[in-house]
């Protein structure tokens, strides 16, 4: 059969709305969940821990709502987003803060700022997705809060309670990796203001993140509250998609192998296998995220894998840093002792719950979810239209 040939006049699917009055709302959609987000009370201690790559209008942009609010912030600015550990020198400082603004990688693993939100209950808003102030013009950016919120909760409402359950991922490519979880676990992860579906920073010792993408996790250390000792019963294996530092996903895709919470080998014979071999044997599983903003793009996994309801990123603490890392991310926004595998189609269960089937977040389905998707529009397109 011949092939038709058509004109390029032909136009079958609606292009970019760009009518001034049109994006003049979408800004100020983008520019309340921004508000709200960075919930500055005028009695607070700021301090903001900026790295010098961060667009100097995303601190002005933060720091200028804390000037109208009466409150005089600390910019405190490093060379590097990569620390691992506030430095001694800065800790006085960021003690003397009721609430702290953090591009640095820290934020969530040092247990110097865990302690902050435990004992002082300073309020955290981490800043990884809002490096550049054109942020504000994405979809994702926009999308309520709210209703992150609650594809949120109706996620975290399908994990099994007050029983033992496994934590079970599968895909085509070979996955199988289970992580068993008891009740106190399931209660430790849960508690959580970002897995209660609070998206604003008001709350004492809540941590959240902007733009509102990154997760929750559907596992991470918090679920043994942090306790750095302790074994989690995470064994089987990954065979990823995609990981972060690499241009394009795997071809030949290597299989991850995890026994008693450590990865003990990687299997391939690609040059992919021989440098995740040598990065990841020795590593640990630490958080297992999860995207949850439908307007993220699916396809972006840098800098921390994609956002898109579904999508998983295994988030690995390496034995040692990676030179391949070095290489070919020398300044990303993590440092060389982490790396994400990435992957878009994975079918999630916890007991006999589906939390994910093949990519898609079931919660987006939810009842409550699409009702309250539809005081803000379509829920399909809200829900089910996902940017590549």
């Amino acid at each position: 059969m011949a092939t038709q040939e058509f004109d390029s006049k032909f136009v079958g699917l609606p292009g970019e709305d760009t009518l001034p009055a049109v994006l003049t709302g979408q800004h100020f959609e983008a520019i309340d969940n921004f508000v709200r987000t960075f919930a500055v009370r005028p009695d607070d201690t700021m301090v903001m821990l900026a790295d010098r790559k961060l667009d100097p209008n995303v601190i002005q942009a933060i720091t200028g709502l804390a000037r109208s609010r009466g409150v005089k912030p600390m910019v405190i600015m490093s060379h590097t987003s990569q620390h691992t550990e506030v430095p001694d020198d800065i800790k006085p400082i960021v003690e003397n803060a009721s609430f702290v603004v953090s591009s640095w990688f820290c934020s969530i693993i040092d247990p110097f700022c865990i302690r902050m939100r435990k004992e002082k209950g300073q309020r955290w808003v981490k800043i990884t997705y809002f490096r550049d102030l054109e942020l504000l013009s994405t979809p994702q950016a926009r999308f309520p809060i709210d209703l992150v919120g609650e594809i949120i909760r109706q996620t975290a409402a399908m994990y099994p309670d007050g029983q033992d359950f496994d934590l079970h991922f599968d895909d085509p490519r070979g996955t199988d990796l289970t992580i068993k979880f008891t009740p106190e676990m399931r209660a430790n992860l849960l508690k959580s203001n970002r897995w209660r579906g609070h998206m604003t920073a008001d709350e004492p010792g809540c941590y959240v993140h902007y733009l509102p993408c990154h997760g929750p996790n559907l596992y991470d250390r918090t679920s043994v509250d942090d306790d750095d000792s302790a074994q989690v019963s995470t064994n089987g294996t990954v065979v990823p998609y995609w990981a972060v530092g690499f241009e394009e996903p795997f071809r030949n895709p290597p299989k991850v192998v995890f026994e008693d919470d450590e990865i003990t080998a990687v299997e391939g014979a690609t040059e992919e296998a021989d440098i995740l071999r040598d990065m990841l044997v020795g590593g640990q599983l630490i958080e297992l995220g999860c995207g949850f903003n439908p307007k993220a793009p699916r396809h972006t996994i840098y800098p921390a894998g994609s956002n898109s309801p579904g999508a998983l990123h295994y988030g690995i603490d390496l034995a040692k840093p990676s030179d391949y890392v070095r290489r070919m991310m020398p300044e990303w926004e993590e440092p060389p002792v982490h790396m994400d595998l990435i992957a878009f189609d994975s079918t999630v269960t916890a007991g006999n719950a589906m939390l994910i089937d093949g990519g898609f977040l079931q919660a987006l389905k939810s009842p409550a979810v699409v009702e309250m998707a539809e005081r803000y529009g379509d829920p399909v397109d809200l829900l089910e239209n996902w940017p590549d």
